[in-house]
């Protein structure tokens, strides 16, 4: 699986939320810019073919859903790139920048302690 575009991703997050939609139903979502029909049918089309996006047809008309979760891709392509890019492949660098910037508390850190010693 290939990482998305930035279209891509805007399209797969409203299909995340709404869980299955047509794409007519999914055009109020992009109102900065407004995408087009035509666009976003492309965009889905591409989805399907890379493998995140399945449909169900009724006639003429099909609903799409995405056959990735959200949760997978960020786990594939997001959190792993940014732990490689900005912190040299390492978690606990992660943690311990967010700790270090007080964006974490100290009972917080236990918590997550407590969380992978339960294996959750």
């Amino acid at each position: 699986m290939e990482k998305l575009t930035a279209k891509e991703e805007e399209i797969m997050q409203v299909l995340w939320k709404v869980e299955q939609s047509f794409v007519k139903d999914m055009l109020p979502y992009f109102t900065d810019p407004p995408l087009h029909y035509n666009t976003v049918s492309t965009i889905i089309r591409n989805l399907e073919e890379k493998g995140y996006v399945g449909h169900q047809a009724y006639g003429n008309t099909h609903e799409y859903y995405p056959i990735i979760s959200k949760e997978d891709y960020q786990n594939r392509f997001v959190l792993k790139k940014v732990v490689s890019d900005y912190f040299d492949d390492s978690y606990k660098n992660l943690v311990s920048y967010f700790a270090k910037k007080e964006k974490i508390s100290v009972d917080e850190l236990k918590e997550i302690i407590t969380m992978i010693e339960k294996g959750q």
